[in-house]
């Protein structure tokens, strides 16, 4: 048995981007946390190390694009209690046919949401972006909220804010075991603790933690190659430039999305939103490397529209994604065990909603009602989840 001196009212386990925003916001209403790493803090293991990532109210979703209203206010919250910058306003470029169904879509959600947005006609895109290459006659809609997260800088802010606040961080310090229970004990490869509740926000492991509770969700880990490529006269699409992140719809089954050069000087992220299956433990392997496809997708997408580019990538990163089937996530309670709470399966878009999912997640861990409407996110969803499962 712990002592009561290990008694937490939350643990969380993970501490990519939303189990640190879950942490800072328990630990900002003066809970006792205790945030849990597997692996030595920084590591490029998980979703969210890496540079940069898009931020934007542009989606398909209305409650996405609600939920990110209250995102911008908490980044720049965080921005201001960090005393560095986490945020660079590029405006987002969404580029598709006229007639593409998601362009129109998200141009709706856009009005109907008051986001401040332009429609681009083809003759205006090459006015104003001569280096796109429009090849089908692309209409674009211009998000101006969008723009670039500086990613790996906000992960280390929050984790300092969460130690500043009074949660504790263990990381190098793996679940091995958890035992359900009016208290939840937590057993390491260090030692033991239990919480009042434990929140579950551990990527591409959840399911390992999950299947000894009795459930597996339907969660698919994909190994993305994030590429970057060299602009052949550097500044050309630069931030300097005023160039755009940008999302391509309607090209291949998946988006390509790109940012403009910031990160490594002279090169731009352009990248596939999609990847390859991986196991999480042998990413790193060399066989887990083989599969490029995607890469070739990209490598013609960019010869064929980004003529200013070189059309090979000059650094290639990867990167794992958590997908659901629907791309939505898991933010729910366990359907046994009401003080274990899951944020899974966040598909290559959730760092910038991560403000807002770490509140959804406090709330769920403390019994209180939600801020938001969790029916998107309900495990209820997926039928074949039955109580057999349990």
């Amino acid at each position: 048995m712990a002592a009561q001196k290990d008694l937490w009212d939350a643990i969380v386990i993970g501490a990519g981007i939303q189990g640190c925003f879950t942490a800072y916001h328990l630990a900002k209403h003066r809970k006792r946390v205790l945030l849990l790493e597997q692996f030595f803090l920084p590591h490029s293991r998980g979703s969210s190390h890496g540079q940069s990532r898009i931020i934007r109210k542009a989606y398909l979703e209305d409650f996405y694009t609600q939920m990110m209203h209250e995102c911008y206010q908490i980044w720049a919250q965080l921005e201001h209690e960090a005393g560095t910058q986490l945020h660079r306003q590029t405006g987002l470029l969404l580029l598709g046919m006229k007639e593409n169904q998601e362009l129109k879509t998200i141009q709706a959600t856009l009005s109907r949401q008051r986001v401040e947005h332009q429609c681009l006609s083809s003759e205006e895109l090459k006015q104003r972006f001569p280096n796109i290459r429009l090849t089908r006659g692309e209409v674009g809609l211009l998000d101006n909220s969008g723009g670039v997260l500086y990613a790996y800088k906000a992960l280390r802010a929050l984790q300092d804010a969460v130690r500043q606040l009074g949660g504790i961080v263990h990381d190098g310090e793996k679940v091995v075991e958890i035992n359900p229970g009016l208290l939840v004990k937590v057993k390491t490869t260090t030692r033991s603790y239990q919480a009042k509740s434990l929140v579950i926000t551990a990527g591409p492991w959840t399911n390992e933690l999950l299947r000894p509770l009795g459930i597996e969700l339907p969660l698919q880990t994909l190994r993305i190659n994030v590429c970057y490529w060299r602009e052949r006269v550097p500044g050309s699409y630069g931030v300097s430039q005023a160039f755009p992140c940008f999302l391509w719809l309607g090209l291949y089954p998946h988006h390509l999305y790109g940012l403009p050069a910031g990160e490594y000087p002279g090169l731009m992220k352009v990248s596939y939103h999609h990847g390859n299956h991986a196991d999480p433990e042998e990413r790193d392997c060399p066989t887990a490397r083989a599969d490029i496809r995607d890469v070739q997708i990209v490598s013609s997408f960019v010869r064929d529209h980004f003529p200013d580019l070189k059309p090979e990538p000059a650094v290639m990163e990867s990167c794992m994604y958590t997908n659901t089937p629907d791309e939505h996530f898991i933010l729910d309670r366990h359907p046994k065990y009401d003080n274990i709470v899951i944020g899974a399966g966040f598909s290559g878009h959730g760092f910038k909603l991560a403000p807002v999912v770490g509140k959804i997640l406090y709330e769920l861990s403390m019994k209180l009602t939600p801020s938001y409407d969790l029916a998107p996110f309900r495990i209820s969803r997926f039928p074949s989840l039955g109580k057999a499962h349990l």
